[in-house]
C-alpha cells in the first residue's frame, strides 16, 4: 500500500472490521482511526464484538476508543451505509435485531449480493461451543485473563523497545495457539462453510476467532470462498471488496505517518447497481 497524503481516501466497495473489543486494553484504536480516515467505503460491514460488553468498564473508555465511533459515523454522513452484526462480546445489542435507521442497521446475520455472488456474513460465536452455556463462563474468564495478557506483553515490548529489540507478541501466540485448539474441537470454518455451501453461497464470512483468512473450501456438494476478517487487537486486520475481489488488508503503520489525526473530507460514490443489500432472518 502507497503512503496516503492528507487529502486522499481510498475508494473500497465493502469493507468488513470484526472484534475491535472497544473499552479494553488490547484494542488497537488509534491504528484502526487511522485506517478508517484513509478509506471511502460505500459500505461498512462491523461484523462483532466491535464494543466489548464483556469488559466495557465506564473507567476505561479513552478519547481514542471514542474517535473510532466518530469516525464511523463520519462515514455514514458523507454515505457510507453501516451494518452493525453483533458478536458474543456485543450480544447485548442482539434484543434490538433489525433497527434501521437512515443508513445504519443492526443485525445478527446479513447477506449481500455482490457482482451476482450472494456472500453470507456472520460473527461466527453461534458453532463455537465455548460461549455458549456453562462454557460461557469459563471464556469470559478467558477475556480477562487475555486483558492482563496483553497488559503484561505491552510492559515486555517497552523492555524491548528500551535495549533497542524487536517488539515480540506473547499474546499473539497465545491466542494463536488457544484457537488451534479450539479449531479441532470445533471445527469452526468448515462448518461455516459447508453450511454455507448447502445454502448455494458463494461466500461466507466470519469473525470471531480472530485468524484473518482466506481459502476456497470444496466438498462434494460443492465449493465456497471462506474468509474471516481477523481483529484490531492483534493482526489489525480487515476485508475489502474492490474490483470484483476480496483481498485481506493488514495495517501498518509506515503506511499511516501522513493520515494519522487528520480529518480526510472526501465525498462518497454509493454503489447501486453492482451490489444489492438483502437484509434475511436467516436460520441456521
Amino acid at each position: 500500500m502507497k503512503n496516503l497524503t492528507p487529502m486522499e481516501k481510498r475508494p473500497v466497495d465493502v469493507v468488513v472490521i470484526s472484534d475491535v473489543h472497544l473499552g479494553t486494553y488490547g484494542c488497537r484504536a488509534k491504528e484502526l482511526v487511522a485506517y478508517l480516515k484513509s478509506i471511502a467505503p460505500s459500505i461498512l460491514i462491523l461484523n462483532g464484538d466491535i464494543i466489548d460488553g464483556w469488559q466495557f468498564s465506564k473507567r476505561y473508555f479513552p478519547a481514542a476508543h471514542m474517535g473510532v465511533i466518530k469516525e464511523i459515523l463520519n462515514l455514514m454522513t458523507k454515505g457510507t451505509r453501516v451494518f452493525y452484526i453483533t458478536g458474543n462480546h456485543d450480544e447485548l445489542l442482539r434484543r434490538y435485531a433489525d433497527f434501521h435507521l437512515s443508513n445504519f442497521t443492526l443485525t445478527d446475520k446479513l447477506v449481500l449480493e455482490i457482482d451476482n455472488n450472494m456472500t453470507w456474513i456472520f460473527h461466527g460465536d453461534v458453532f463455537d461451543n465455548a460461549t455458549k452455556g456453562s462454557a460461557k463462563i469459563l471464556a469470559r474468564l478467558g477475556s480477562s485473563g487475555y486483558e492482563m495478557l496483553i497488559l503484561f506483553n505491552r510492559f515486555v515490548n517497552f523492555l524491548l523497545k528500551a535495549v533497542g529489540k524487536e517488539r515480540v507478541s506473547i499474546s499473539k501466540r497465545v491466542m494463536a495457539g488457544v484457537n488451534k485448539a479450539m479449531s479441532k474441537i470445533n471445527d469452526f470454518e468448515t462448518i461455516a462453510a459447508e453450511l454455507a455451501i448447502s445454502k448455494n453461497y458463494a461466500y461466507v464470512i466470519c469473525g470471531h476467532i480472530h485468524q484473518p483468512q482466506k481459502r476456497i473450501v470444496e466438498t462434494p456438494e460443492g465449493k465456497v470462498t471462506y474468509l474471516n476478517s481477523g481483529d484490531w487487537v492483534e493482526h489489525l486486520t480487515s476485508l475489502e471488496y474492490h474490483q470484483k475481489e476480496w483481498k485481506i488488508f493488514e495495517y501498518d503503520e509506515k503506511d499511516f505517518h501522513h493520515s494519522a489525526g487528520t480529518d480526510l473530507n472526501v465525498p462518497l460514490t454509493v454503489i447501486t447497481d453492482e451490489i444489492s443489500i438483502y437484509i434475511n432472518s436467516l436460520a441456521i
